[in-house]
This record gives structure tokens, C-alpha cells and sequence, in this order.
């Protein structure tokens, strides 16, 4: 498990950005696959799921996933629900203790936020596709109206796949240039002509201080580059693998004697 610096300080929320480490599963699972949405074994990727709530101080059923679907989507949450109820959103926030904003990835951005004054948290799974749809300012947006505010809200960017990893086509470096034409210089080109390297973590980066937060922090791990440590979508495609896991990055709000019970 891996934490943000910044998330750390906060008092009463614990977090974590999980690896692929550590759990039971097996093949191109291994080992912590956490994501309902493969076809490795339900009961291993539940057992999985275990394990990382234990590590939060929660029981299994208290770490909560959406059904991720690239958009900008955000849901308040109120209580946990279980996998086949899960709402299709990419962003998720919460007022009450106990409950583990879960979000799965595998090689898309994973961003946990935390606001130490008014007690409210949030997750965002931020592709490139969530990233310009604005998933990370929605979560913003929706933490505000719980009572945070950016000057007091922390975010941490974990493990997603880097720049030296991510070529894509000139069709995607368009879509950001008609936002800004600013966002040039999260593209450089690539050894393939007309193709390009796109930094994802960077361009995030960016989005989280335009919106004035107290404080930014980027997990610098490539998922594409170390494949003992995660899974990543682009690698097993490359690899002609017929499926991959997802690791779970997750932030819970409550006192430490909670967290502990």
C-alpha cells in the first residue's frame, strides 16, 4: 500500500493507494485483483477486497466501488452498497465515518481528496476521458456542497500509467487541444509519426491547483512500467493477454477509534 504525504496529515481519514500485491488470486490476477469487472474468480477477488478493507479498519462490506464508465458522473453516498447495486459514476463523495470510497484502475488515474475541516472526502477515476470531462473539478464541485472548500480540500493523483508509457493518436491530442489549446504541453511527440506521449498525471496536475486547492500531490509510479507492482490495461494488451486485474485505491473518513473497532 502507498500514501500520499499530504493525505497522511489529515486527521481522522485513513487512505490507501493499493498494488497488486498482497492478495490470493491467481494467473494474470495475481495477486490483488480487486475489480468485479474481470473474469478472475468472485470469491478471490472478494477475499481480495477483504484484505483492504481490513487494512483501512473496516469490515468487507464498509469499502464501496462504482461501475466505473469514463464519465464525469459523481454520487453522494450515504451508506455502502453492495457490487450489483453499484451506480455508474466515476466520482464519489461522503459526510459519514466509515464508509471506503473505492476506485478501481489499471492504468487510469486514481485521485483521493480529503478536506480536513469539514469532514468530507472523495474518490475520482480519471482517464483521459473523465480527465476532460472534468470527473476531479465534479468531485470538487460535489465535496463543496457537503461543506468543504477548495482552499481547505487535499488530493492526491496515485499510480497511473506515465508519459514515457502512453502514445496516442493525434484524434486524442485534438480533443484536448479544443479545450486549451494550453493543454499542448501534456503532448510530446512520439517515435510513431503523428502519434504522441500523453501525461495524464500532469494534465491532472494541473486541473487540481487551477481549482485552488490547499494542497496537490502526485504518486510518481508508472502502472505500465512495473509490472510486479500493478496491473495495467495498455501492458496486457501489448502482452495479447486475454484479461487483467485492477488494483484499488481508497479513502475512509472517521476517528482512529472508530477506524480501529
Amino acid at each position: 500500500m502507498i500514501e500520499a504525504h499530504n493525505l497522511i496529515k489529515i486527521p481522522d481519514v485513513r487512505h490507501g493507494f493499493f498494488t497488486r500485491q498482497g492478495g490470493i488470486s491467481k494467473g494474470i490476477y495475481a495477486s490483488l485483483n480487486c475489480g468485479y469487472g474481470s473474469d478472475d474468480d468472485a470469491k478471490d477477488i472478494s477475499n481480495n477486497r477483504a484484505h483492504v478493507a481490513t487494512a483501512l479498519g473496516l469490515n468487507p462490506e464498509d469499502l464501496i466501488t462504482a461501475y466505473q464508465v469514463h464519465s464525469a458522473d459523481i454520487v453522494t453516498v450515504d451508506k455502502p452498497w453492495d457490487a450489483k447495486s453499484a451506480p455508474k459514476v466515476d466520482g464519489m463523495v461522503t459526510n459519514k465515518s466509515g464508509i471506503a470510497l473505492g476506485i478501481l484502475t489499471a492504468d487510469c488515474a486514481p485521485i483521493l481528496f480529503g478536506d480536513e475541516q469539514a469532514g468530507v472526502i472523495g474518490a475520482a477515476h480519471a482517464g483521459w476521458r473523465g480527465a476532460l470531462g472534468g470527473v476531479a473539478q465534479a468531485v470538487i464541485a460535489a465535496m463543496t456542497e457537503l461543506g468543504a472548500s477548495p482552499s481547505t480540500i487535499t488530493a492526491a493523483i496515485g499510480p497511473t500509467i506515465s508519459a514515457t508509457a502512453y502514445e496516442v493518436g493525434p484524434e486524442l491530442r485534438q480533443a484536448f487541444l479544443a479545450q486549451s489549446l494550453d493543454n499542448a504541453v501534456y503532448f510530446t511527440p512520439s517515435q510513431r509519426t503523428g502519434h504522441f506521449m500523453f501525461n495524464l498525471p500532469g494534465y491532472l496536475e494541473n486541473i487540481l491547483n487551477q481549482a485552488g486547492l490547499k494542497s496537490v500531490e502526485v504518486i510518481d509510479a508508472c502502472t505500465y512500467e512495473f509490472e510486479q507492482k500493478f496491473f495495467s490495461y495498455r501492458r496486457t494488451t501489448h502482452q495479447k493477454q486475454a484479461d487483467y486485474g485492477r488494483q484499488i485505491s481508497a479513502i475512509t473518513l472517521g476517528p482512529a477509534e472508530f477506524l480501529k473497532q
